[in-house]
């Protein structure tokens, strides 16, 4: 992650691309975008731990990363659509389901080297955390990229980015719920459970986690900006453990 010290300077001489350093050049290098505007793109690599103000506002990127995952949403449905034209809608809701989730928007993110070019303020977490905040700080650029060129640039960051995960896909996969649940019934346990364990974050960008729990089995919990993405999150946790599919 980028150091926080030696980033400083930098923002108060006039943001993070006022002066590049190793992380945010590689980063550069990866993106097929080019920003007109810099300043949104020192928003999308600012994470609320490291929280600084411009115009009476906080500049983190939540807000980024809010829009960001509605353009995610809306880019991967449109691909689908042309590069699966024989399938079916529930098809393609499993695949879109997999490829916005979390462990996805960490995949792309660890491809960028986004982890060394955002800046974390020391409160920031680690572990689990950390892939949390990749995530985040994938869905901030992507909305940075949209406000800056479009949807035609986004989405051109999207499919560039994204391109591995859907080309390793070549069935539809099934929603970790639904393989928990099937995983579980061959096993002859009762059905997992899922319980709301704490919801935080802003009105606007909620964050919701979710724990599964199964007889004989430690919980698993996820994150997600729906119950619906944390539930699923979850179950691919427990999955996982289970040496189920994810």
């Amino acid at each position: 992650m980028a150091d926080r010290n030696s980033l400083q300077p930098a923002v108060q001489a006039g943001g993070l691309t006022a002066r590049g350093n190793a992380g945010l050049d590689a980063l550069l290098a990866r993106l097929p975008h080019r920003f007109a505007r810099p300043e949104l793109l020192d928003e999308a690599l600012t994470h609320r731990s490291a929280e600084k103000s411009r115009q009476g506002r906080p500049l983190t990127n939540e807000r980024l990363e809010f829009l960001g995952d509605r353009v995610l949403g809306l880019a991967i449905a449109e691909w689908l659509m042309e590069r699966f034209p024989q399938e079916d809608e529930g098809a393609m809701s499993r695949r879109l389901a997999g490829l916005v989730r979390r462990d996805s928007l960490v995949v792309v993110a660890e491809s960028l080297g986004l982890g060394e070019a955002v800046w974390f303020g020391p409160t920031a977490d680690g572990g689990r955390g950390r892939a949390n905040l990749l995530a985040d700080a994938c869905e901030a650029l992507i909305g940075a990229v949209y406000l800056d060129g479009g949807m035609a640039a986004a989405a051109a960051f999207i499919r560039q980015a994204w391109e591995p995960l859907v080309s390793r896909a070549v069935e539809p996969p099934k929603d970790a719920r639904t393989a928990l649940q099937e995983l579980v019934q061959s096993m002859g346990k009762p059905l997992p459970v899922y319980e709301t364990i704490r919801v935080a974050g802003p009105d606007h960008a909620p964050r919701f986690l979710m724990r599964v729990s199964l007889a004989g089995e430690p919980p698993a919990e996820g994150e997600g900006a729906t119950k619906q993405a944390a539930s699923e999150a979850a179950a691919s946790a427990l999955l996982r453990r289970l040496g189920g599919a994810t």
